[in-house]
This record gives C-alpha cells, structure tokens and sequence, in this order.
C-alpha cells in the first residue's frame, strides 16, 4: 500500500464522500476514513497519515477527544477540524489540544486545497 497522507473522519456518509470527491479531483487516492474519534485515532496510529480532517461530532469519542489522544501520540499530528455544528467553545478547545485550522461545512474545495498545498507542498 502506498504511504497514506490523509485520513478522512466524520460520521456522515455524506461529508466523507464530498472530501473523497474534492480529493479524487486532485489526484489523490490514498486515504483512509473513520466513522469515529476512536477509529480515527487506531488508525492514525497504525498509518501515521500526514494530515486528518476531523469531524468534532461523532460517536464513540467526539473529535476534541481524538485530536488529544492523537497529538498525546503524536505532537506534530496536522489536524484540521472540519464542522458545522461546533460551538466556538468547542472550536477553542480543539485548537488548545492541538488541531491547526478549522474548515466550516459545507465545505468549499478551494479551501480544502489550500490546506493540502500548504501542509503536503503540492497540489496533485
């Protein structure tokens, strides 16, 4: 398997799919998805993705809890958090943990490039 450089978690079939569609476009294949904080954080420990795009309300463990478990494991994890119903509370708190930027849904693929340009240093 080729190096994964992206992990997708959210809850939402359809938020998964819309960040696979923007990521197909632009050449990337290799990504990993999670349905939850947990799943999230196994798999980010087993592949080490270079960057995860994190939903803060899921089952299981919200993403606040997983963005802590994730940087406890690993302190230069790129997280960006990726929501619409967060509340800037909630919003604060994963940036305190150590989530780098946040992406307000619906989600804008220009914006999501951005991100992955600046983060991989290329835009495929």
């Amino acid at each position: 398997m080729a190096d994964v450089e992206i992990l997708i978690s959210d809850d939402s079939v359809l938020a998964r799919k819309q960040l696979k569609d923007i990521l197909k476009s632009q050449g990337w294949n290799c990504f990993l998805e999670a349905t939850n904080g947990q799943e999230a954080i196994d798999l980010y420990k087993e592949h080490h993705p270079s960057i995860v795009f994190l939903d803060i309300v899921m089952p299981i463990k919200d993403g606040i809890s997983a963005v802590k478990e994730i940087i406890a494991f690993d302190p230069d994890a790129y997280i960006v958090i990726v929501s619409s119903v967060g509340t800037r509370e909630q919003l604060m708190n994963a940036i305190q943990e150590g989530a780098r930027e946040f992406v307000q849904k619906p989600i804008l693929a220009s914006h999501i490039l951005e991100i992955l340009t600046k983060r991989l240093g290329r835009c495929q």
